[in-house]
């Protein structure tokens, strides 16, 4: 079981580390990548030898960060993940696992953290984990350059849909304003983060779309992709992650659901919610957790196991709410 760290403790156990290694989640978004890119910049300022690690590509759209990655040519003697909740949410490709068993301090902000790390320093209020590595690294005695702020701005952006999403609170514009004022130049970082689109990345949207279903009255919305076709499109699965927003963009929803088939044919789920509907609860009771707002989850067997087992976790949650009648079992 972990021991929860305040910022300070962890500081220290960051200056006091050498030959470090940061791990970041599976299918890597913006804020994993950010905090791993902020992390590793203010370590090497320190004189650190330090390299990132993730089992997945790293998408295009984040190569600015000039990261170094690890290539086996020293033995870590400290591991540090960054916005991961979970030990199964580090996948299994470039020995990830080796170290993911043995992780001395993590940073996060989910509150489904599972407890996997020695050491934890977890603020569930933050909107994303870059929000929290801001303090770290300054604390640490390091200057924000604006290398280290145009990381920092990637994860709190993206982690907030570009500061739309309900986790964005006044804290996180404060903390965005820090890495502003540091440099982080967000004309051009905004351009690319979320205004930038692959003719692939168009085309299997289209291919997501077309598989839309509602339930429950068009309380719920449902897209999915086959693992054939996001093979067939050469799209990343870290580049289809926003895809989760478009089910409950649509008026009237309040579950938005996303199911991306994997490689070994089990799914995976984002759940995304509005109002009083919790994400995380729905998530939770199929071995997920994350968010209230935005949670996950993955399922073993075909679409159709996949589909019902959703389903009926959301038919409970909108039942807990009343907004949909007990007896109402229709999920079509």
């Amino acid at each position: 079981m972990t021991e929860s760290v305040d910022r300070q403790t962890a500081v220290l156990r960051l200056r006091a580390a050498q030959d470090i290694l940061i791990l970041c989640h599976k299918n890597p978004d913006g804020d994993t990548i950010g905090c791993a890119g902020a992390l590793y910049l203010a370590l090497k300022a320190l004189g650190k030898n330090v390299a990132v690690l993730c089992s997945d590509p790293i998408p295009s759209m984040y190569d600015f960060m000039g990261i170094g990655w690890f290539d086996a040519s020293f033995t870590p003697a400290f591991v540090v993940a960054v916005d991961v909740a979970g030990i199964q949410l580090f996948g299994d490709r470039n020995n990830v696992q080796k170290y993911a068993e043995h992780v001395d301090l993590c940073i996060d902000h989910h509150p489904s953290n599972s407890g996997y790390a020695y050491e934890t320093l977890l603020d569930p209020g933050a909107a994303a984990a870059s929000e929290i590595m801001i303090d770290v690294v300054t604390d640490m005695g390091v200057e924000l350059t604006p290398e280290i702020a145009a990381c920092l701005y990637t994860g709190i952006a993206t982690d907030t849909g570009c500061f739309r999403f309900s986790n964005t609170t006044a804290k996180t514009h404060m903390a965005a304003a820090k890495v502003i004022e540091a440099g982080a130049d967000i004309e051009n970082l905004n351009a690319r983060l979320f205004e930038s689109r692959s003719r692939a990345r168009l085309e299997i949207e289209k291919m997501a779309l077309e598989s839309l279903e509602y339930f429950f009255d068009g309380l719920c919305a449902m897209i999915y992709l086959t693992w054939d076709q996001i093979v067939t499109s050469g799209v990343p699965g870290a580049e289809l992650e926003d895809l989760t927003s478009l089910p409950r963009s649509i008026e009237g929803v309040e579950v938005g659901l996303t199911l991306r088939q994997q490689k070994d044919g089990s799914f995976k789920i984002s759940v995304r919610t509005a109002g009083r509907v919790d994400a995380c609860a729905i998530a939770r009771h199929l071995g997920g957790g994350g968010h209230s707002r935005a949670a996950g989850c993955e399922i073993s067997g075909n679409l159709d196991n996949a589909r019902y087992a959703i389903l009926d976790e959301v038919r409970k949650e909108l039942e807990r709410w009343g907004m949909i009648d007990h007896a109402d079992r229709n999920q079509g």
